[in-house]
């Protein structure tokens, strides 16, 4: 059963009642044995969510990539109170990206490295999905709208009235990179508009496999050159770079960090800042906590795999040798390395001249050995030497695993094991952004992580090496196979300034969370963050006070109407919290101040707020951090309540010592986790991976027959080097389609490439822009030949009728109108049933919300209620005694 509301629901219904109750017997020994120790799924609402939502998941692997795609990407109308206006970024804007790009890698890395410079710019849509998202309480009804405006719809009038609101968050949502859009994410979009008081733009990139790298970062950056560019046919006016923040979550956060660098290297204006929420910036899993944390985490143990189809994986059925085993190969590449992408002119020449002499493989320590004196030699693979060869005659041999015993031999990996770039792709810096040659010279960053997710390791390794560049260097053979980041290490040397969080207890992405204590500090703190860097930029301090005291609930200020109230985490004047618990470390150029933060909850609610207002100048013993040029970082620990405490030294993280030569490698533990998964998938499903692989030559045999049609009925492409006023090229202007919509059948000046112009180009195997086996690709091919052609095409031809009555009985077609394409960019519309899986998590959210809100409304109320009486009883008395 494909991935709809009503599969989910019976998928997940069990798990809420078996949480029901196995979360009361888990409390009920916590008891009995006298465990005090809070936790966070001690709460009911937050245990119950964090199954659901680790339940959804786990139904999603079961499931076909599309049809996962298509559940998350199913349009989902929003509330009444927000005020969403989808827009498409044109395709001017993409070609401006893609020049950046293109220019960021280089021809030489772009042929072998990316596959080429155009497969990653053809796209189906005419341009980006985005959306402009705020509240509509910020939103003046009563402005005038200039005359030429006023035909606009209401959601365009809505773009000109958000004008005022300056503050911008192009929000980049997560989902692995392969599934989620701005309908699983826009209520939390929607809150972070509203705690800012501003507007958020959130972008509707392309997905992987069918869109993998560089195709979504790609479309960020799309998206960051329209809001400070905007092209002539844009509502909105150009948004300095001041008043913009970048925000994403996981893979998005990841996206958002990569194409800071990118507009960094390229002398692009860059945000004021960026929020990074998990950001998986390490595909390669080589840090711990990747395997420590399965357990507290919503992200499935064996990784995101899918049930085979046309589209994905890439080898449905497995290879004969299997998806791993013991290697079979020498080097190169290195054990823990996948090959890389430009052999050496010795190996070229080797392979070329045929040698398959079978070599004795060696052990992993000789295998190490033998490549650590080949490098000394100059005799190996550097990708950096200058000489021709054809790559025609080479490919990459399969990656090896660093094994955990050094004697064993180790194993290879012969099938992509990440959704979203092939092994040989995984430690390019702009996929692994942990493996970046420098972090410095960005914008300030506020980074958040739950201590119970998988990618903690790598999230808390990155913040500090963004803020300690010198004591956390990037690893040797990153900066020898590519040029840019050895020269970054040297050009950007400035630390940035981070401010990095770690939430006790919470799971990947706590802010899915909205109703628990950690999330709403979250959500505040993020806010704040923004307002600072957008509104204050010039003060030189590039984080405000977050150090509240305790979280508030979003609809009643308790703390205010009762300061000297008490509650779970909030000392009362009367209490005492552990000694040291509010102690603040601040980082400054490596050197660790505590500071006593005025009380160490020995004082009142009202005394800590007072507290709280101090400067962080004022703060910091010795005057130490007084020139805010000096500052570097803020390393915060967060509690279940929402409250701060000092993070420990770095000496005492594990995650901080692990040598940079073992940063972003592959290793055994977590590909033996892959590999077994795999191979449970590919038993249980081992059918439907035979059917996925003849559905595939079936498809491919409709391609064929589709582009001999094209071509007897007058398709013609402009090659290199060929005349289009020839007489048999029509202009574009001239140039449509006899079809039965007179809308369509244009060639889009704007619109470079298409499928049928990458002959020269090698794309990922997943990638549909080249591929004619999936119907997905058929879309794409046919609307490239008869509705919205590139400028390499010299005429669109008319649909034969046949074809177009075999398109009327195809529910995947349409005879009149460009057939819909890849659910991983265009959303789809909801079914005849109104109520939408997505939008009923977000009625739950909001129900626990509301719930939880009279919870506290009714205990302000009690409190009152006894203030009250005890008010009058002491009236009373003060009565009695006067008389």
């Amino acid at each position: 059963m494909p991935v709809t509301t009503l599969s989910a629901a019976v998928h997940i219904t069990p798990v809420v009642i078996h949480t029901f109750f196995s979360h009361g017997k888990r409390k009920a020994i916590k008891y009995k044995e006298g465990n005090e120790e809070e936790e966070s799924r001690d709460d009911i609402f937050f245990d119950q969510a964090f199954n659901i939502v680790r339940a959804f998941i786990e139904l999603g692997i079961r499931n076909t990539v599309e049809s996962l795609q298509a559940f998350t990407n199913t349009h989902v109308p929003a509330p009444y109170w927000a005020a969403v206006s989808p827009v498409r970024i044109p395709l001017s804007s993409c070609n401006a990206a893609a020049d950046l790009l293109i220019e960021w890698f280089g021809p030489e890395e772009l042929k072998h490295v990316v596959g080429g410079e155009r497969w990653w710019q053809v796209r189906g849509l005419d341009g980006l999905d985005a959306e402009w998202i705020t509240q509509k309480e910020y939103l003046d009804h009563g402005d005038p709208i200039p005359e030429d405006k006023n035909k606009l719809s209401k959601e365009d009038k809505d773009i000109l009235r958000m004008e005022k609101l300056e503050t911008v968050m192009l929000y980049v949502h997560g989902g692995g990179y392969f599934w989620g859009s701005v309908n699983t994410h826009r209520y939390q979009i929607i809150r972070f508009a509203r705690k800012i008081k501003g507007r958020a733009f959130a972008v509707n990139y392309r997905k992987a496999p069918q869109y993998p790298w560089p195709c979504p970062l790609h479309d960020v950056i799309a998206a960051y050159l329209y809001l400070i560019d905007p092209p002539p046919t844009a509502l909105h006016k150009p948004v300095s770079p001041s008043k913009i923040v970048f925000a994403g979550d996981s893979a998005g956060g990841s996206l958002c960090l990569t194409a800071l660098t990118v507009l960094r290297d390229m002398g692009v204006p860059l945000p004021s800042g960026a929020v990074l929420i998990s950001p998986w910036v390490d595909l390669t899993h080589s840090l711990p906590s990747v395997m420590q944390n399965t357990e507290t985490d919503i992200i499935p143990p064996q990784g995101f795999l899918a049930k085979p189809s046309p589209l994905w994986p890439v080898d449905p059925v497995p290879p004969k040798e299997g998806r791993a085993g013991p290697t079979t190969t020498d080097r190169p590449p290195e054990p823990g390395h996948a090959d890389t992408l430009k052999p050496s002119e010795p190996r070229l020449e080797k392979d070329a001249k045929g040698d398959t002499r079978k070599h004795k493989l060696h052990s992993q320590e000789e295998m190490l050995q033998e490549n650590s004196t080949s490098h000394e030699n100059g005799d190996s693979s550097k990708p950096g030497q200058d000489q021709e060869y054809d790559i025609d005659h080479w490919e990459p041999k399969p990656p090896k695993v660093l094994m955990n015993d050094s004697d064993a031999t180790p194993l290879e990996l012969r099938s992509q094991i990440q959704v979203y770039a092939t092994n040989e792709q995984l430690t390019h810096p702009l996929v692994s952004p942990i493996l970046q040659g420098s972090l410095g010279n960005l914008p300030p960053l506020y980074i958040i992580a739950g201590d119970g997710e998988v990618l903690r390791d790598e999230i808390m390794y990155i913040a500090h090496r963004a803020a300690f560049p010198q004591d956390y260097p990037t690893r040797a053979g990153v900066l020898r196979d590519a040029r840019r980041q050895k020269e970054n290490v040297e050009k950007f040397t400035t630390p940035t300034k981070v401010h990095l969080q770690v939430f006790d207890g919470m799971c990947h992405v706590l802010t899915v969370f909205t109703f628990t204590e950690s999330a709403k500090y979250a959500y505040r703190s993020i806010a704040e963050f923004v307002k600072h860097v957008t509104n204050d930029p010039a003060s030189g301090q590039p984080f405000p006070d977050v150090h509240r005291h305790p979280s508030r609930s979003s609809t009643h200020d308790l703390d205010e109407q009762y300061p000297g109230r008490s509650k779970k985490g909030v000392p009362s004047k009367h209490q005492k919290a552990p000694e040291n618990q509010e102690v603040e470390r601040v980082e400054h150029n490596g050197i660790l101040d505590e500071v006593s933060d005025v009380v160490m909850f020995t004082a009142s609610v009202d005394e800590l707020a007072a507290a709280a207002t101090s400067t962080a100048e004022e703060r910091v013993i010795a005057g130490k951090a007084k020139d805010d040029a000096a500052f570097v970082m803020l390393r915060d620990r967060v509690n279940i309540y929402g409250r701060i405490r000092p993070m420990e030294p770095r000496e005492e993280i594990p995650a901080l010592q692990i040598k940079a030569s073992q940063i972003g490698i592959i290793k055994e533990d977590p590909c033996t986790r892959w590999w077994k998964g795999q191979q449970e998938w590919d038993k249980r499903f081992m059918k439907k991976a035979e059917r996925a692989v003849k559905e595939r030559a079936k498809i491919k045999a409709k391609a064929q027959r589709l582009l001999e049609n094209a071509r007897k009925q007058g398709l013609l492409l402009v090659r290199e080097g060929e005349d289009r006023q020839h007489p048999r090229f029509r202009d574009a202007s001239e140039a449509r389609s006899t079809s039965a919509n007179p809308v369509d059948g244009t060639i889009q000046e704007d619109r470079r490439w298409g499928p049928l112009d990458l002959d020269d180009e090698n794309p990922p195997l997943s990638a549909i822009a080249k591929r004619r086996d999936t119907l997905e690709a058929l879309a794409l091919l046919k609307k490239s030949i008869y509705h919205s052609a590139p400028v390499t095409h010299a005429t669109v031809p008319k649909l034969k009728p046949s074809d177009a009555v075999r398109a009327a009985f195809d529910p995947h077609d349409d005879p009149t109108r460009p057939p819909k394409q890849s659910v991983s960019e265009q959303q789809r519309k909801a079914n005849i049933i109104p109520m939408h899986g997505l939008r009923i998590w977000n009625v739950l959210v909001s129900y626990f919300m509301k719930e939880k809100a009279k919870q506290a409304a009714a205990y302000v109320r009690g409190v009152g209620e006894r203030a009250g009486e005890r008010a009058g009883v002491i009236e009373e008395q003060k009565s009695t005694a006067s008389r």
